[in-house]
């Protein structure tokens, strides 16, 4: 059986010109990045504004196991499907982070037959997006370091900075670091530490802004830290909203690429769903809206993270009204969750299927809660049984959601098509009556319990004094009618990773809150959920291999 990158480099791409023209697209608002690639112009979103808007397809899934469930995959092969019946469908999804494609992850371009390509780019430096990211946070760093050092005018407390320096790496050792060691020349010493770029406020930013001219307004809101009298310090009262800008005046451009079967992608900003929005960015969405009748994009992990900050976040910001929530799960993930492990997967086992079914209930009831109609995509395997099969078919159609069957991996769009029906017809059927989970207005640990009780099903909360001290300082800025963005465990409901299925009985701690005050919105740390991510103890990159003809492989 081939591998992800066989496929892919077997793929006969077509210019990504004749992509474009399919859209409508004119030459003049294509900027090419190689052959396979490009970036769309500012001023096609003056020529498409007056459009009507497609139906908007949200693809979310059940919490991920070792067992794999396929999320971008299925996204990938269901736009693919909707083309294959008939239907005008783009694809918008996240840029993929260098983090994870070297780390245990993987990457975002999907899998098997169907993928978004080039896949090698894709995965590895793009159109550098990434890198524009990282270097405009840390030139924000850097002014900073040099305002302190060149006098510090505006008289700022070197304990009380907020920002870090990030790079798009996992990298433990650099979580907690001190710099302007070695004398006064090279600065002055203080605790510092990074983050990985996707889970930065510039990524989120730029994940969220409008325009250029919103970018711009948005990086100068960025609180970098507080002066000696407790006041906030701005980005823009450093002068760097401007020279942040000017680094990614071109990183805010959608990127255009295709799927194996050329339907065109949409891949455009990259926040993790764990301890970021999780959600590719508002203007390629909005884009995609306008150039096709039906847009399939995803959210991060499971819905209680990515889904949830797609609605409570992306869709409050942008306006957005999704018409159907598609949740992706399999046989092998939900016995996982029933207590089976890994190596056991194969054989039929209808018990733990029941007990572990629960997760993938609480999925579909988060979606409902939410006024969207549900589908359900089983992603199939070869072991799956027919009575396994018909399990999971009978129990999500109790609760009100259709069930797909998709082999998509294996067979493309083509694998899609029952999944490409179903959404369609509940689109027709049950016209969405989307609503947000909380108000905004409400205080900070309001909307975070409504979070946690609604969505993770949790008793409670618990706020750390650190976590209450926050709230305190976030609103005495006048910032707290913003909505939170929770970092939490990807593998449970809960803030306890090891939690499967449907936890009971457990609360939530909140040990501090943050305020991203240019991205808008307030981010909760639960658990030990971790900003800057390790490598594993076998990292994918120890497979990864280049040859002198530059030929790549390893890379899944």
């Amino acid at each position: 059986m081939l591998s992800d990158i066989e496929i892919a480099q077997k793929a006969k791409m077509k210019p990504i010109g004749g992509i474009a023209a399919n859209l409508s697209i004119s030459e003049e608002d294509v900027e090419y990045y190689g052959r396979y690639k490009a970036k769309l112009s500012e001023t096609l979103y003056q020529k498409t504004a007056d459009r009507p808007d497609g139906k908007l397809i949200l693809v979310t899934a059940i919490n991920p196991t070792p067992a794999g469930e396929g999320k971008t995959t299925v996204s990938v092969g269901l736009a693919d499907a909707l083309r294959q019946n008939g239907k005008k469908s783009i694809l918008a999804i996240r840029e993929p982070s260098l983090g994870p494609v070297f780390g245990i992850k993987g990457g975002a371009a999907g899998g098997g037959y169907a993928q978004v390509v080039p896949m090698e780019d894709i995965n590895l430096h793009f159109t550098g997006d990434m890198h524009a990211i990282t270097a405009a946070n840390n030139l924000l760093c850097a002014m900073l370091d040099n305002h302190m050092q060149q006098g510090n005018e505006l008289r700022i407390d070197q304990r009380r900075v907020m920002i870090k320096r990030v790079m798009d790496m996992n990298d433990r050792a650099l979580r907690n670091t001190v710099i302007g060691l070695g004398g006064k020349i090279n600065g002055i010493p203080r605790s510092d530490g990074f983050q990985i770029t996707v889970a930065s406020e510039v990524m989120a930013i730029l994940c969220l802004a409008s325009d250029l001219a919103d970018l711009k307004t948005r990086l100068g809101k960025i609180l970098v830290a507080y002066n000696l009298d407790g006041e906030a310090v701005y980005a823009e009262d450093l002068g760097a909203s401007g020279a942040m800008t000017a680094l990614l005046k071109d990183a805010i451009k959608p990127n255009l690429v295709q799927t194996l079967e050329h339907t065109p992608a949409l891949i455009h900003g990259g926040p993790f769903a764990n301890i970021a929005h999780g959600c590719n960015s508002l203007r390629a969405t909005k884009l995609a809206l306008k150039l096709g009748d039906y847009v399939v994009t995803e959210a991060g992990f499971g819905s209680d993270l990515g889904a949830e900050k797609f609605f409570d976040i992306k869709c409050r910001c942008g306006g957005l009204q999704p018409d159907c929530a598609v949740v992706v799960a399999t046989v092998r993930a939900l016995k996982y969750n029933g207590g089976v492990a890994k190596e056991d997967l194969a054989e039929e086992n209808l018990a733990a299927l029941k007990d572990g079914i629960i997760n993938l209930q609480v999925h579909i009831k988060n979606m409902q809660k939410y006024g969207v109609p549900v589908v359900v995509a089983l992603n199939r395997f070869q072991t799956d049984t027919h009575a396994e099969l018909s399990f999971v078919k009978s129990f999500c159609e109790k609760l009100g959601a259709e069930v797909a069957l998709t082999e998509v991996f294996t067979k493309g769009g083509t694998g899609g098509r029952d999944l490409a029906d179903k959404v369609c017809h509940t689109i027709e059927k049950k016209p969405s009556k989307f609503h947000f989970l909380y108000d905004t207005n409400w205080f900070v640990a309001e909307k975070i319990e409504k979070i946690a009780k609604e969505i993770y099903r949790a008793d409670g909360v618990i706020f750390t004094p650190q976590a209450k001290k926050a709230f305190t300082q976030i609103e005495a800025l006048g910032q707290d009618k913003l909505p939170v963005c929770i970092a939490k465990t990807q593998y449970s409901l809960s803030d306890d990773p090891t939690k499967l299925g449907k936890p009971e009985h457990f609360k939530i701690t909140v040990r501090d809150v943050t305020l991203s005050n240019g991205a808008g919105f307030i981010v909760a740390l639960t658990g030990n959920i971790m900003t800057m991510p390790g490598l594993p103890k076998s990292p994918a990159a120890l497979r990864i291999d280049c040859d002198n003809n530059g030929h790549i492989t390893g890379l899944f």
